[in-house]
């Protein structure tokens, strides 16, 4: 079964959403994609929005797949 939250404004970003749900914040993206989102901005959100988490998975390496440095 999916994991679901209600973030707000005051969760500030998908960043800081991916770190404390996911442990890693360069993770962000994953979340987007699954609730369909391209900003990891959360500053417009002025009702609480439920977003769906992605399984934690240690597997994967820090940062966006396809962008390297």
């Amino acid at each position: 079964m999916a994991t679901t939250i209600k973030v707000t404004a005051a969760d500030v970003s998908l960043y800081h959403v991916a770190a404390a749900q996911l442990g890693d914040a360069t993770q962000w993206w994953r979340i987007a994609q699954l609730n369909g989102m391209t900003d990891p901005d959360l500053s417009d959100f002025t009702t609480p929005v439920q977003i769906v988490l992605p399984t934690v998975d240690a597997s994967l390496g820090s940062g966006v797949p396809g962008v390297s440095a």
